[in-house]
């Protein structure tokens, strides 16, 4: 049985939304930039409170990006938003140079990532993004996993001194964690304990993670389930420690294998604690149009994809 429950389902980036307007109040140099899509990013509710700290750019992200780096040099908080394929793939050039290089105090916001977009399809469907920013130098990473999560990581992010690539979604998933949790970058949550088999778990897989520890409890198989909020910085000593326990380790994300929590969380084991691991996400393929639920059924990112994985390292571990 799953021990959380949920009353709602609500989006990350109406969390986003809320926690900006806390960060706006405590910080008074908190600005913030959209790309033509101020409601999308749930940008609204800030522009309207202070109309003199927002600033709409139009469809001009590489811009956006620009001008935000600039506001950060002269001592300014800005979160850019737009969707996460245009935050990263249409700008990476402005953020490697204008934001990374100069370590400048800019919050790159990207909502609508992952298969979850839906019906927008493939050329929306960002899942190379956290990728591409983790490998930028001091780049930090975060994806929060429901609502409450991102208006504590957006606080966290607002008072983070550096570059941030803040990752959230469209959907409306399970809102389960405390609502007075701090968030603290850089921290893996351990949701669970169990001694069989390690599931870390990012983003909107999170849930589907915790479901498929109580499927495979009635199985007799104890798992431990991980919210890695945070990419980079990886909490290497919670990826450690689970991996003494259990032996074996299984990552799940919206996103592709190449890049991704799979892919820092094997980067570390094999140099440190090589076990047996498996990774759930998508495998070299762009998405397509569909709804939310039926693209991550199709993908095999749901709960029964999960537990197959799982059992699949399980029986690798033993033989």
């Amino acid at each position: 049985m799953n021990k959380y429950s949920f009353t709602e389902k609500k989006d990350t980036r109406s969390g986003f939304g809320a926690g900006l307007m806390l960060a706006a109040k405590e910080m008074p140099q908190v600005v913030a930039l959209a790309a033509d899509l101020t409601g999308s990013v749930k940008m609204d509710a800030f522009a309207k409170a202070y109309p003199e700290r927002f600033f709409q750019v139009g469809i001009a992200e590489a811009n956006m990006i620009s001008i935000a780096a600039g506001m950060a040099v002269a001592g300014k908080i800005p979160f850019t938003g737009t969707f996460a394929e245009f935050s990263t793939g249409r700008v990476y050039d402005q953020i490697r140079q204008s934001v990374a290089y100069s370590q400048a105090n800019v919050k790159i916001y990207a909502p609508h990532s992952g298969l979850t977009v839906g019906e927008d399809g493939a050329t929306h469907q960002a899942l190379e993004d956290m990728g591409m920013m983790r490998m930028i130098p001091g780049m930090t990473v975060v994806h929060p996993c429901d609502y409450n999560q991102a208006v504590q990581a957006t606080l966290a992010v607002a008072r983070h001194q550096g570059p941030v690539y803040l990752r959230c979604g469209r959907p409306t998933v399970p809102n389960f964690t405390p609502a007075d949790q701090v968030f603290e970058i850089g921290k893996g949550y351990v949701l669970q304990e169990g001694g069989d088999v390690t599931i870390i778990a990012i983003g909107h897989l999170v849930w589907p993670a915790l479901e498929a520890a109580a499927a495979l409890e009635e199985k007799g198989i104890h798992a431990e389930v991980i919210n890695m909020a945070t990419l980079k910085p990886l909490d290497t000593e919670c990826v450690l420690a689970s991996a003494k326990k259990t032996g074996c380790v299984l990552t799940c994300e919206e996103h592709q294998l190449n890049g991704g929590l799979g892919d820092a969380v094997a980067n570390f084991l094999v140099r440190h604690y090589p076990v047996p691991m498996e990774m759930l996400g998508v495998d070299d393929q762009f998405g397509q149009s569909g709804t939310p639920q039926e693209l991550l059924d199709f993908y095999g990112l749901n709960v029964a994809g999960i537990v197959a994985k799982a059992e699949a390292l399980l029986a690798r571990k033993r033989a």
